[in-house]
């Protein structure tokens, strides 16, 4: 079925917070490029002008003001349940899209029903010549639960250089640029609030291969990221979202013979992260992982809840996109700065 079919629904959702700079700069990308779209700006309770200047300057995007600040997760289940559409596609207001961005995330999903959810290359907006840290080509898992990607290792970002030009299944899409059946996004229950942001995308991607999905890199679409628009890089709440909020990732959906294995042999390697930290003066950094780790052991039997309304499956059988390697060990010992020196077990890439 193609792209102009008017059976395929296609709604741009932008989740907006205090981002008025970025709206201006990048939203009139969004409506050029996407014109059989609808484009819709959810607004997580801003404090700036970002809703009087959507109102006067962009009145054919639909608005959605939100009563509070959210978060990532709750702040898109709230507005997407406001959403009718075939195909919803979840995009940073930091994101500039390219001419034919949508077309190729389209046909790969009306070509499929097997997959749930896709992402385009990100590269880097800034760089452009250069991957972009959230999401790159396509996101994968490591034996410990360390997520990172085609294109991108740490802080790592190479080249892009036409090697990852291909559509191929993955562990995990970027939230950056999520693209994604609305029917799936529900049957897996959508994003999960307690995250509130930061790794949401692959819990959900790993619920939804959990329910027998695919997920997918399109490398057909390219779009530029500027990155760390709404929390710098260097910045101890994302430091505490990342290590809580990884600890619960793996406790939510491990399977059952995995779970303590896998998240003890993470925890430790937490309080490696937290000993260098120390050794370098960064206390805030310190602190932000000592409480990560009492939030998370303190929100244990709500994890285990979860853990019970869906189901988990090995990651060694039944799972795309996961590593039974440590990239930590991978990049920080033995040097090997780039994916194509990983070995990870390679899915079923589709003709370029």
């Amino acid at each position: 079925m193609a792209y102009n079919s008017p059976t395929v629904a296609v709604a741009v959702v932008i989740l907006n917070w205090n981002g008025r700079r970025w709206l201006e700069q990048f939203l009139p990308s969004v409506l050029q490029n996407s014109p059989e779209a609808e484009v819709v700006v959810a607004d997580n309770a801003s404090s700036d002008d970002s809703v009087a200047f959507l109102r006067e300057h962009f009145p054919q995007v639909r608005l959605l003001p939100l009563a509070e600040n959210y978060g990532f997760c709750e702040g898109y289940n709230q507005a997407l349940r406001q959403v009718e559409a075939t195909y919803y596609v979840l995009l940073n207001s930091d994101v500039e899209v390219t001419p034919g961005w949508l077309s190729p995330l389209v046909d790969l999903l009306e070509q499929n029903p097997q997959i749930a959810a896709c992402q385009p290359k990100i590269k880097s907006f800034h760089h452009r010549t250069h991957f972009e840290y959230a999401g790159a080509a396509g996101g994968f898992l490591d034996a410990y639960g360390f997520p990172f990607c085609r294109g991108r290792l740490f802080d790592t970002l190479e080249e892009d250089r036409g090697q990852y030009d291909d559509v191929r299944p993955v562990f995990w899409a970027t939230g950056a640029c999520l693209f994604i059946r609305a029917q799936a996004f529900w049957e897996a229950g959508g994003l999960e609030p307690k995250f509130f942001a930061h790794m949401e995308e692959i819990d959900l991607c790993w619920r939804l291969q959990n329910l027998g999905y695919q997920i997918y890199y399109q490398g057909h679409s390219t779009v530029y990221h500027v990155g760390g628009g709404t929390l710098p890089k260097a910045n101890p709440q994302k430091t505490y979202l990342n290590f809580r909020n990884g600890a619960a990732l793996l406790y939510r959906n491990l399977a059952e013979e995995e779970v303590n294995k896998v998240l003890n042999a993470r925890l430790v390697l937490d309080g490696v992260a937290a000993a260098q930290y120390f050794l370098k003066g960064e206390w805030k950094e310190v602190k932000a992982i000592y409480r990560a780790h009492r939030h998370f052991f303190a929100d244990k039997p709500f994890w285990q809840q979860k853990r019970k309304e869906g189901p988990v499956k090995k990651r060694t059988s039944q799972l795309t996109g996961w590593s039974p390697q440590s990239v930590v060990w991978q990049y920080f010992v033995k040097g090997k700065k780039e994916f194509s020196a990983l070995d990870v077990p390679d899915g079923t890439a589709l003709p370029a």
